[in-house]
C-alpha cells in the first residue's frame, strides 16, 4: 500500500500511512486522495470544525467496510489537539475533539475518517448551541427536487423571523439549512424553534411537507427533522465526504443555486475544482449571529392557539418533561 508519507497541513506536517490504501472502490480513490482533498477545501472544511467539539465518522477499511462513530477523543489524539467536554442526554460525559487547524482533519482522515460530525456547540459554551439546523429529509417517493422546493418555502418562513439560513446538500438526497444564532438558548429552546419553524412551513406546504415523528405518518412528503437539533445529534458537516461508492461531499449552496444542482455534482473530485473556483460559499456565515425571538414566539402561539406542544424525542433520549408518548400512532389504536 506504499511507504509511509507526510503531508503539509498548515504550520504542521502529519504522518500518513498506507497513502495508497484503497477507500473508494468504484472510483479508486485512496486515502491519499482523501486527504488531499480535505486539503484542498481546508478553508471551508475548517471553517465549518472549528472549535467544536466532533464525532469522527470512520472506516478503516474503506466504504465497503465496517465503520463506527468515534465520540470520545482517541487515546493517541496528539496534545495540539484541543478537546471538549460535552454532556450526552443519560448524563455521561466524553471528551471529544475540537480541531482548531487543518492539520487535526488530515490526523482524522489519517484514521479512516469520512464524515466529521460537529456538535453545534463551540468548547467555549458546549450547552448553548450557536447553529440552528433544519434537515429537510426526502420520504419514499420524493428526492431531492422536492427538498429544494421546500427549503425555498422555509428560506421564506426563517425570514419572517429575521433569520436568514446557509443551504448545503447532505450528502445523499436532502438538504440541510444552517443559522448561525447567539448561543444564549439551550438545546430544548433551540429544538422547540426547529418544531416552530418545521410547523410553519408544514402549513404552507400541507401536500409537499410533513413534521410528523412517526414514519406511517408521512407519506410522499419531505420530514423536517426537528429531532436533528436534540442534543447528541449532529449533522454532517459542509464539505464532509460521506460513505457512498462514489464519494459524495455535502456541498454548501448559494440560494440560487439550489434549484439548478444535483447532489451528484459534488464528489471527492468535483469539489476540489469548484473549492478553486468560487472559494467557499459560506465563509459569511461566522459574520452573523440572529436571535431564536421570533421562532419562539411561533412556538408559543402554537402551543396557546392551536394546542400544539412538544414532539416526540428519539428512542435513545431520555423522557423529556412536557413530551407526548413515544407511541407510534397504530400501535396506540391497536392499544385501546
Amino acid at each position: 500500500m506504499g511507504a509511509a508519507i507526510e503531508l503539509q497541513a498548515g504550520e504542521r506536517k502529519v504522518r500518513l500511512s498506507s497513502p495508497d490504501k484503497v477507500y473508494f472502490p468504484e472510483k479508486g480513490y485512496t486515502k491519499l486522495d482523501l486527504a488531499q482533498y480535505y486539503l484542498a477545501v481546508g478553508d471551508g472544511i475548517l471553517r465549518a470544525l472549528r472549535n467544536r467539539p466532533t464525532t469522527l465518522e470512520r472506516y478503516p477499511d474503506g466504504v465497503t467496510g465496517e465503520s463506527f462513530f468515534q465520540k470520545r477523543a482517541p487515546k493517541n489524539t496528539p496534545d495540539w489537539i484541543p478537546t471538549a467536554r460535552i454532556t450526552f442526554p443519560s448524563g455521561r460525559r466524553a471528551d471529544e475533539i475540537c480541531p482548531t487547524e487543518l492539520a487535526a482533519v488530515i490526523w482524522a482522515a489519517q484514521f479512516g475518517t469520512f464524515t466529521f460530525h460537529p456538535w453545534p456547540v463551540r468548547a467555549t459554551h458546549v450547552d448553548h448551541p450557536d447553529e440552528l439546523r433544519l434537515d429537510l429529509d426526502p420520504q419514499p417517493g420524493t428526492d431531492f427536487k422536492d427538498a429544494a422546493r421546500a427549503a425555498h418555502e422555509l428560506r421564506a418562513v426563517l425570514a419572517d423571523a429575521g433569520l436568514e439560513g446557509w443551504p448545503k446538500t447532505s450528502g445523499g438526497r436532502g438538504l440541510h439549512v444552517f443559522v448561525p444564532i447567539e448561543p444564549r438558548w439551550t438545546f430544548v429552546q433551540v429544538r422547540r424553534a426547529a418544531i416552530a419553524a418545521g410547523r410553519e412551513l408544514e402549513r404552507r406546504m400541507p401536500s409537499a411537507v410533513t413534521t410528523a415523528w412517526w414514519k406511517e405518518e408521512r407519506g410522499e412528503r419531505v420530514f423536517v427533522d426537528f429531532n436533528q437539533t436534540a442534543r447528541d445529534r449532529t449533522i454532517a458537516s459542509a464539505y464532509s465526504v460521506r460513505p457512498a461508492p462514489h464519494a459524495p461531499v455535502s456541498a454548501p449552496l448559494r440560494w440560487d443555486e439550489v434549484d439548478s444542482v444535483e447532489p451528484r455534482d459534488f464528489d471527492l473530485r468535483s469539489m476540489v475544482t469548484r473549492f478553486a473556483d468560487v472559494g467557499d460559499v459560506h465563509a459569511g456565515m461566522e459574520e452573523q449571529a440572529f436571535g431564536l425571538e421570533g421562532l419562539l414566539e411561533m412556538a408559543d402561539r402554537d402551543e396557546k392557539e392551536r394546542g400544539l406542544g412538544d414532539m416526540p424525542y428519539p428512542p435513545d433520549h431520555p423522557k423529556m418533561a412536557g413530551e407526548p408518548k413515544r407511541v407510534q400512532p397504530s400501535r396506540a389504536r391497536n392499544d385501546d
